[in-house]
């Protein structure tokens, strides 16, 4: 019984690397036909149309085509007269919406791009230019959802007015960059919150003993590593790390405590999260709403311009990426 279980080990290790090699195969394959046509830039789309012909095709259905051609004969009249305004006056000029996208992942890859896309904004932005952000994360690395904050904070900094939409999630380091905006909206439903700090790691220490397995790890300075996968764990390590863990949820309350000062931070500030209605009762969030509903308002009084920037990627950094997608589902 022994002698089948250990040649059914080898078998699936065997499968597992013919599927690896396979898989990274296709890859480099794609990657290579895809060479040249993936390049790094800004793409920018005036979306009022957009929001319009969604209106418009509800508005046939509802309302009937006749009735319905009468509507956009009626705007398309108001939008000439506006336009003949605006050219007899600068200042008449309609304010813009800029609107971003950012989906977080573990190390928050995204900010690259958001970095070159504010960059744009700023380079153009005025007076009366605002931004929306459409947030969509979970959370991840402190430094890098940091930095995320950081290239928002640039906005705030220069007076251009910025809102978060969060349609799904924003917590952890997601809530982070959240606290960036000028004014917070979330669905009722959305996930908001969990302000707290953590690190969790597998030790393999005992295994690697009962297998006759030496670990060796030489260091210099005390705390050069605290705690280790292979290595035997300490206490002296072990408070180090949670003393870390404070100091980085203490610089994260801080945060939070000078971008939204409403906020009870004895009252949120334990790891917990809520969804947006009660979000809203805890001053987390300005407003109940989604970012559909903030589109189509703005889009009566302001031209809304969608702003991507594109970043080539590297095959090897897909495939960590895809990796993390599945270890953190």
């Amino acid at each position: 019984m022994g002698s089948f279980f250990a040649e059914y080990g080898l078998f699936l290790l065997e499968f597992l690397t013919i599927a690896v090699i396979v898989v990274f195969g296709v890859l480099l394959i794609v990657s290579v036909a895809k060479k040249g046509q993936d390049q790094d830039g800004l793409s920018i789309e005036h979306i009022n149309k957009t929001v319009e012909n969604r209106t418009d095709a509800v508005q046939r259905t509802i309302l009937g085509r006749k009735d319905s051609r009468k509507l956009v004969k009626q705007r398309h009249k108001a939008e000439q007269q506006e336009r003949k305004q605006n050219k007899l006056s600068a200042a008449a000029k309609q304010p813009r919406v800029f609107v971003l996208d950012f989906k977080g992942d573990i190390r928050a890859t995204a900010t690259a791009s958001l970095r070159e896309e504010i960059s744009a904004i700023i380079a153009v932005a005025q007076k009366g230019d605002e931004v929306l952000l459409r947030l969509e994360n979970a959370g991840g690395a402190v430094h890098e959802h940091g930095l995320a904050a950081s290239q928002l904070l640039r906005l705030r900094s220069r007076g251009i007015g910025l809102t978060i939409a969060i349609d799904k999630v924003a917590a952890s380091g997601g809530y982070l960059m959240a606290c960036a905006a000028d004014r917070i909206i979330a669905a009722p439903f959305a996930i908001i919150g969990s302000i707290g700090v953590l690190v969790q790691l597998p030790n393999f220490h005992r295994l690697l003993g009962d297998k006759g397995i030496d670990f060796e790890l030489i260091t210099a300075g005390r705390y050069k590593r605290t705690l280790t996968l292979f290595g035997e764990n300490t206490d002296e390590g072990r408070e180090k790390m949670k003393e870390e863990l404070t100091e980085v949820h203490e610089l994260f309350q801080q945060q939070i405590k000078e971008l939204r000062p409403a906020v009870d931070l004895d009252q949120v500030a334990t790891g917990e999260h809520w969804y947006g209605s009660r979000a809203l009762e805890l001053n987390l969030i300005d407003e109940i709403g989604t970012s559909d509903d903030f589109l189509l308002k703005a889009a009566e009084s302001a031209d809304l311009y969608k702003l991507s920037y594109k970043r080539h990627r590297k095959v090897l950094e897909r495939m960590l990426q895809s990796a993390e997608g599945l270890l953190y589902r």
